[in-house]
């Protein structure tokens, strides 16, 4: 969908960004060279009049990202994870989005069940509630199945939502070729990554058969986790723009008032959320990426429930190896292994300094170290980590950012519900744990195991493979010496005809 039209969607969003005033603070967050904010300003200053007004309550970049509508706003929910990006103060802004927009009629989303499962509503669900959230992508219902009277989540998306998101999303495509070509300094925030990264994540939002999936691993995943839940799936009420889970009763989590009133324990909700996600982290390298308290409730008896499973964040095994390595080695305040690590794991150049890298790391961790242990932020740690490691030649990596950005947000869950946690004492279990299963000899020993089943597989081919890389050595040999044996008949006079017919009778051994 490239042309002309993108250049207007492109106008119209700086109009918005300039009449909101969040132009300013968008340019500040990018440290923007000159050349970006002339070509910015010319495209919305003098159209400011264009742009949308916004919501005057709302800090700038929120008033303008949830004036331009629901691809922005899901654009700015995902920059929310990328403080590395557009900075934290404003990563920070964009967090607070509420990603709530008013529903479509209850007639429409019962045509999209009836058009994605080719079943009658009617007939499925004794009641089909009026919405009960409706945000940028899809809403939910509440309904009763006719079958076995249990009540039922039943999300959709949002009619013709596929097509309004592939629209900006090809104007977010030309601004990011815009960046590179104007702001050459900004290569290493990597713009088309970063959209790159928005289109796969919304994509995976905007077929509800990804999220049912990802609800039911995590539900497989997390199933011997005591005081955890995730709603069961309905995979045989389940498409592309359809999903149904079980119905989940419970307080939110932002209802401090409301779980008080209920006797729950808000310490040990607050220590249990932190565990779990580290343990989602790096037992199973599947974690729940928007782990906020809307996406939380308390049950009645005292379980969390998971909801929302549209961003999840998926960590390979060396990854959460090296992550794990790092927090323990903060944990210890051995610094120079921490260091070690990011060398090990090719997170920093090998050209730099591993005990210079060591002093900036001491550096980071002993003033939070110092603080009261209310007052320790993981969350905080791990920003300022990323401050040194991006001074140390550290480039992007999502999975990391990402990773950083859910512990920040598990955090404030955490003291939101016990102000007065102690972060480290409640993550140093659950690190030394995995540290002692995953990097001791028994990994060791689990780790050859794995090694010899790949060679195993592979065993049967080995002749094949040898033969072939002996034969291919072999053509490169007698390739490089008739060419020696060419080149001067060439320079003889015997004639291109003769070393072009040479070179082809051997490439043809």
């Amino acid at each position: 969908m490239r042309g002309p039209h993108n250049i207007w969607r492109l106008v119209r969003t700086g109009a918005t960004l300039e009449r909101t005033g969040a132009m300013t603070v968008v340019l500040d967050a990018f440290d923007a060279p000159r050349s970006l904010r002339i070509a910015a300003r010319t495209l919305g200053w003098p159209f400011k009049w264009l742009g949308y007004k916004g919501d005057l309550s709302q800090p700038p970049a929120v008033r303008a990202i949830t004036a331009l509508g629901p691809a922005y706003i899901k654009f700015g929910q995902i920059l929310s994870t990328r403080p590395d990006v557009v900075g934290a103060e404003v990563a920070q802004q964009l967090s607070v989005l509420q990603d709530k927009l008013p529903p479509f009629p209850r007639d429409e989303a019962l045509e999209m069940v009836r058009q994605e499962l080719g079943v009658d509503p009617d007939t499925v669900f004794a009641d089909f509630s009026e919405p009960v959230a409706a945000a940028s992508i899809a809403q939910v219902h509440k309904a009763r199945l006719a079958e076995t009277g249990e009540f039922v989540a039943v999300k959709v998306l949002r009619p013709g939502i596929e097509r309004a998101f592939r629209k900006d999303v090809d104007a977010f495509y030309l601004a990011a070729r815009m960046v590179s070509l104007l702001a050459p300094g900004a290569k290493r925030l990597r713009p088309m990554d970063v959209i790159r990264h928005f289109d796969g994540v919304v994509q995976g939002e905007l077929d509800l058969r990804l999220e049912t999936s990802a609800a039911a691993e995590f539900a497989a995943n997390t199933e011997g986790d005591a005081g955890f839940r995730v709603p069961g799936v309905h995979w045989f009420l389940s498409a592309r723009r359809v999903m149904t889970l079980d119905w989940a009763e419970g307080t939110g989590a932002n209802d401090l008032a409301a779980i008080d009133a209920a006797g729950y324990d808000r310490r040990a909700l607050g220590e249990r959320v932190l565990r779990l996600f580290l343990s989602h982290a790096l037992r199973d390298g599947f974690f729940h990426a928007d782990m906020h308290q809307g996406n939380l409730k308390i049950a009645h008896d005292g379980d969390i429930i998971a909801l929302d499973f549209g961003i999840m964040g998926r960590l390979d095994e060396y990854t959460r190896r090296v992550y794990a390595e790092i927090l323990y080695g903060f944990i210890r305040k051995d610094y120079k292994r921490v260091a070690e690590v990011h060398f090990e794991a090719g997170y920093v150049p090998p050209d730099r300094d591993v005990d210079e890298f060591a002093r900036a790391l001491r550096a980071v961790g002993e003033p939070i170290f110092g603080m009261d242990a209310t007052r320790i932020s993981m969350g905080r740690l791990l920003t300022y980590l990323f401050e040194v490691t991006e001074r140390f030649g550290m480039e992007t990596r999502t999975e990391l950012i990402l990773l950083q950005r859910t512990m920040v947000v598990v955090e404030g869950v955490s003291r939101s519900l016990h102000p007065q946690i102690n972060i480290w004492k409640v993550a140093q279990p659950v690190v030394e744990d995995y540290i002692r299963d995953n990097l001791g000899p028994k990994a060791l020993l689990r780790d050859l195991v794995q090694t010899m089943r790949v060679l195993a597989r592979f065993g049967p081919r080995l002749p094949q493979i040898a033969e072939a890389r002996l034969m291919q050595e072999a053509r490169e040999e007698i390739s490089d010496t008739a060419t020696d044996w060419i080149r001067p008949l060439v320079a003889g006079g015997l004639g291109a005809a003769v070393a072009a017919l040479a070179v082809v009778f051997v490439m043809a051994l």
